[in-house]
Formats: C-alpha cells, sequence, structure tokens
C-alpha cells in the first residue's frame, strides 16, 4: 500500500494512501467517513455505508433523522459507534439525491472535502465514500486533502487544530492507486498557490516570489529565469517596469519551463502576479484593498501548475511567465495619462492605474508567443466585473477561438471548477482609442468591464496563435465561510484547470 503526501502551510503534512478493503466496519481508523443521500423518508446510506448501517442494527437513518440530518449536500453529523466499528468515530456526510448513473466528481471531491474539515485534529482517518472507479477514487483523495488545508503560519495564540495526520481511500477499483497518487500531487500544487496567496505581501513582494519560484521550481525539474527590474527596462517590457516603478520593491519576470522528450505540444501559461494592489495613484477605497494581496492569484496558479506538470512527467512541453510587481503610489508612480511602449512594441495610454493587471499580461503574452506555443492562456484576477457577472465561484473565459473557449470551460468543468465562456464583442474595442497611442488601457464605460480588459488582451496576442483568458477575481479568494474543500482565504483556483490543459495536450 503505496502513500502520497500533500504538504501544508503550517508545515503538517497529510498522507494520503489507498487501500482495497471492502470491509469498511473492521477497518482500524480513527474516524470512518459514509455517505448518505437524502430520501422521500430521510437519509439513505450510499455505497460505501451499507455494511456500516448493518454493523449499527440499521438504525443509521433513524438516527441521523432524530438529530435533524436529511442527507443535503454539505450536511456533516459525528457519532460515535460505541465498539459496533473498528473505527469509535463515525462521520456521515450528504450526497444528495442519489444520481441516476455514475456519481459526480465534484460532489465526492465536497463531500470528502467537508469531512476532513469536520475531522481536524483527528490522526487516522478513512473514507468510504462511493468510488467505483478510479476517477472517483482521485476524487475522494482530492477532495480530502484540500480539505484538510490549514494556514497557520502567523498564529501565535489560541487553540491550534493540527489538520489530519493521515487519511485513507477505500476502494478496490483498478487503476485507483495512480489517481490517487495524481490526486496528492495536483493537492500539494493548489495547497502552495493557496499558501502564496494567503502569505501577506510584506513577506511576499516581487523578488521574493521569484526567488521562491526559482527555488521549488527548481526543486521539481523546471527551468527557470528570472529578469529584474535592469532586464526588464533593457529588453522593452515596458507594462511591467510601468506598474511596478512606483514600489521601493521592484518587479521582476519569471519564466518556468518543462519539457519531455516525447512532446508534441507546448502550451504557454501566463500569470497576473501583482503582489499587492493599492490602485496605485488611481487608489482604491480601503474596503478594496484589504484582500489585494490576492491579486498575485494568476502567477501563483501558473507557477502551482508547471510544478505539478513537472511531477506528473506530462508528455508535454509547458512555459509559464509570472508577470510580478507590486502596484503602488509614490513620486516614481504611473501617472493616468502617461503612455508607455509594450514588450509588443504597441504603445499604451494609461487612463486608470488601478488597471494594471492587463499592463503586465500584455508583455508576458507577448514574450510567451515567441515559444512558438500551441495555445496561450492567460489567467488574472483582473476585474471587479466579473465578480459583478458571474460572482464569487464562476471564473469568465474569454479567448480568439470559440473552440478553445469551450475546451476551457468543460476542462475546468471536469476538474471541478466553475467556469463560463464569455463574448469579446467587436463593438467594444472602439471604446478602447486612445488620441496619443496605439490604445488606452480603459474602456470609458463601467460596462462590460470584463469583456473589454479581455479584447485589450486580446490586442497584443501573436497572429495566429491560440489564446484564452480567464478571469478569476472572485473565485481566487474566499472572503466568506469555508464550504467543501475551499478554505477562508486564497482557493488555489484554476491550478487544476491549467493542469487539465496540460494533460489534455499530453493526449
Amino acid at each position: 500500500m503505496r502513500t502520497a503526501q500533500a504538504r501544508l502551510a503550517s508545515g503538517d503534512v497529510t498522507t494520503v494512501r489507498l487501500n482495497s478493503t471492502d470491509n469498511a466496519v473492521s477497518f482500524d481508523t480513527d474516524a470512518l467517513v459514509v455517505g448518505v443521500h437524502t430520501g422521500p423518508d430521510g437519509p439513505r446510506p450510499a455505497p460505501g455505508a451499507e455494511s456500516v448501517d448493518e454493523a449499527l442494527g440499521g438504525g443509521l437513518a433513524a438516527t441521523l433523522l432524530t438529530m435533524g440530518v436529511k442527507g443535503k449536500q454539505g450536511e456533516i453529523a459525528k457519532l460515535p459507534t460505541f465498539g459496533a466499528l473498528s473505527a469509535p468515530l463515525l462521520a456521515v456526510v450528504g450526497l444528495g439525491d442519489a444520481p441516476e448513473g455514475d456519481y459526480d466528481t465534484e460532489s465526492l471531491r465536497r463531500a470528502a472535502g467537508t469531512a476532513s474539515r469536520a475531522l481536524a485534529g483527528t490522526a487516522r482517518v478513512a473514507l468510504a465514500l462511493p468510488a467505483a472507479d478510479a476517477q472517483r477514487a482521485g476524487a475522494v483523495a482530492q477532495g480530502a486533502l484540500l480539505g484538510a488545508y490549514s494556514f497557520t503560519t502567523y498564529r501565535t495564540t489560541g487553540e491550534q487544530t493540527a489538520p489530519v495526520a493521515e487519511l485513507t481511500v477505500l476502494s478496490d477499483a483498478d487503476g485507483a492507486q495512480a489517481a490517487v497518487e495524481r490526486a496528492a500531487t495536483v493537492a500539494a500544487s493548489v495547497s502552495l498557490v493557496r499558501d502564496l496567496v494567503n502569505t501577506p505581501p510584506s513577506d511576499l513582494w516581487p523578488a521574493r516570489f521569484a526567488e521562491i519560484a526559482e527555488q521549488t521550481g527548481s526543486a521539481a525539474g523546471l527551468s527557470v529565469e528570472v529578469l529584474d527590474d535592469k532586464a526588464l527596462k533593457e529588453e522593452g517590457y515596458g507594462g511591467i517596469v510601468a506598474v511596478g516603478q512606483g514600489s521601493a520593491n521592484p518587479p521582476r519576470l519569471v519564466r518556468l519551463a518543462y519539457s519531455h522528450p516525447e512532446a508534441a505540444k507546448t502550451v504557454a501559461f501566463v500569470g497576473k502576479g501583482i503582489t499587492f494592489d493599492s490602485g496605485g495613484l488611481s487608489l482604491k477605497p480601503t474596503s478594496s484593498m484589504d484582500w489585494m494581496k490576492s491579486d498575485m492569484s494568476g502567477a501563483g496558479a501558473v507557477f502551482g501548475a508547471l510544478v505539478a506538470i513537472a511531477k506528473l512527467g506530462l508528455k508535454v512541453n509547458a512555459i509559464g511567465y509570472l508577470c510580478l510587481a507590486e502596484n503602488m503610489p509614490s513620486g516614481t508612480a504611473q501617472r493616468p495619462s502617461d503612455v508607455f511602449t509594450s514588450f509588443a512594441g504597441k504603445t499604451v495610454e494609461v487612463l486608470d492605474t488601478d488597471a494594471e493587471g492587463r499592463l503586465v499580461l500584455i508583455d508576458g503574452i507577448a514574450r510567451a508567443g515567441q515559444d512558438d506555443p500551441d495555445l496561450i492562456v492567460d489567467v488574472a484576477t483582473l476585474t471587479g466585473a466579473q465578480i459583478v457577472a458571474l460572482g464569487w465561484r464562476t471564473a469568465g473565459v474569454m479567448a480568439n477561438d470559440d473552440e478553445l473557449r469551450e475546451e476551457v470551460v468543460r476542462t475546468a468543468g471536469e476538474q471541478g471548477e466553475a467556469a463560463w465562456g464569455m463574448p469579446l464583442p467587436e463593438e467594444l474595442r472602439k471604446g478602447l482609442d486612445s488620441p496619443v497611442a496605439d490604445i488606452a488601457n480603459l474602456h470609458p464605460e463601467r460596462f462590460g468591464g470584463m469583456l473589454t480588459a479581455g479584447i485589450f488582451l486580446r490586442e497584443f496576442v501573436p497572429d495566429g496563435v491560440r489564446w484564452a483568458h480567464i478571469d478569476m477575481a472572485g473565485p481566487a479568494f474566499n472572503k466568506g465561510e469555508p464550504h467543501g474543500y475551499t478554505p477562508k482565504g486564497g482557493t488555489g483556483a484554476i491550478t487544476r484547470t491549467l493542469v487539465g490543459l496540460a494533460e489534455r495536450y499530453a493526449s
């Protein structure tokens, strides 16, 4: 029985393993997790829970009904077993209505994450959720690992509850071991991204992010190149330089590369990495600024995905660009009405210094085009308009190729990340005209802000290159309460989608 590990922020390590036993009743663990469905007369045991119900004298449903548990998704109940099971504690998680066919993988991820969050402080947890095939065993493992995440680096007072130390997925499905190991690799990368997003900007400025990327990326087998502020100026990265020039912490561009000798395709990912966004001279209000440590989430997702791709050994060439800057107001900051020359050679008039993410991305996109990729995908916490249009949990996807847009949306869905395809209406392009430069960085109208940002980026995509843009301003940071496998704070959003895209092109 092999094991895999996901390192968490506090230094704790959660181990996940697979056990092919079909006897959950006698499995040696501290807590056993089973699922229940909603039914007309109360909760009904899901596959994996029948033997447990039998060991409890058939009274599981009645006990849960007495407790007010109906089996809805997100419900969790913990029961003592009084010696009826080897595990002293039983955790029952709701799965909603029973499916007519295969279990939805995302519902299993969320159920497993709900359980591992609820069982924090428990040393060993076994999950007997429906995992009849390798894909669903992997979903259970990934959800449980992501739910076990915690960020306690900066806590010095109060009682600290350690995450679950050991997770065991009970499944005898063919290929389940490989699926569980993949889940652990991807979950570790998502946890890495969450750590970076949660780190305060006083400890994560552009040069520090670049240093972490160089150290961790090299250890994962990536080749890493870092351009400092001097090199950025010399090589013409006008957008990154302009955004970063107001900060005492100068900008960086990090290029991460993974290659496989059998690869036939190349994918390039570009991430917005604003380590803190004050808005610059177009200063944000305080209520919009206090969570702007998360404005580097796009670069975080690209970094995490490249690390996972390398560790998985995918048969694809993958390149990632982290466009890192800190957007601050000062006597050296860029001003509204300034004009700069981008890496692509086009000039840009800056009408609003708080529309800075697109300015660093255009340099990364243009540079990625020199790698002759089969596609470029940029990822960014780009606009508040994305949250207005799609809410906090659904990313917007735009592209210069309709088929690619749908492919990205479909891949995100398969990985359990909500995304919705959005248009790039041609009539909005005129609003980006500038009287003094090739293009302005902002449309004068507030409406359609997510779409005009996408149109702006499209102007810098090299001719003939398939390109998609993912705006995840809302999904990248959870300001509300934890849910499923999603913690409060940094979520690591879109990391899994990028890995999924790399797997598609590897196949």
